[in-house]
């Protein structure tokens, strides 16, 4: 039996070393730009299956800011991922309720990593239905900081202030409908 392991071992370990030593794959030498020509996850074109966060958002009147939001920040490839997200999706409203010129500064290429900071603040890693949210419970965001849950006597439920205003299901995630941006302290 021993003998049989050190023939494996010696023709298997040379093999396995020289895979490893390789050139780099294809995907490692792609930069960004590169990549953004040969499209990433959300270029996946699948008609078959349940719309995933993004493409509900991307279906959706009330969201068309939020989309481009997410499309100036790089963020929708992040988003089309198999997940679980939750994602606090404000309105086109929530997002005019900014002060004016707000948006357009954020959308500034120079701004985009700022952008996606306040987008990531919109995002939990799981899936977080209404029953999961209870009073003064926090809640961590994809970027590590936290938001915080209000639940009213009448069933109503704030985070940060932003009142849950619908919810619909993803095939990633659920997404919760915001009336306002959550903007990180």
């Amino acid at each position: 039996m021993k003998k049989q392991i050190a023939i494996l071992i010696t023709f298997l370990v040379p093999w396995f070393i020289q895979g490893c030593g390789e050139s780099t794959s294809t995907a490692e030498n792609v930069t960004q730009s590169e990549a953004a020509k040969l499209g990433g996850q959300s270029s996946v074109q699948d008609s078959d299956s349940n719309p995933n966060v993004v493409q509900v958002a991307v279906g959706s009147e009330d969201h068309s800011t939020l989309v481009s939001a997410l499309q100036a920040a790089e963020y929708v490839d992040a988003l089309t991922n198999v997940g679980p997200f939750t994602v606090f999706a404000p309105t086109n409203d929530a997002f005019d309720q900014l002060p004016e010129g707000t948006l357009e500064n954020l959308t500034q290429s120079e701004n985009q990593r700022q952008l996606r900071d306040i987008l990531e603040y919109h995002v939990l890693l799981g899936v977080y239905k209404a029953e999961d949210f209870v009073d003064n419970r926090k809640l961590g965001t994809a970027d590590g900081r936290s938001l915080l849950v209000t639940k009213r006597e009448d069933g109503s439920v704030k985070i940060n202030g932003a009142k849950i205003i619908g919810t619909l299901p993803a095939s990633n995630g659920i997404i919760h409908v915001v009336d306002q941006v959550l903007l990180p302290k």
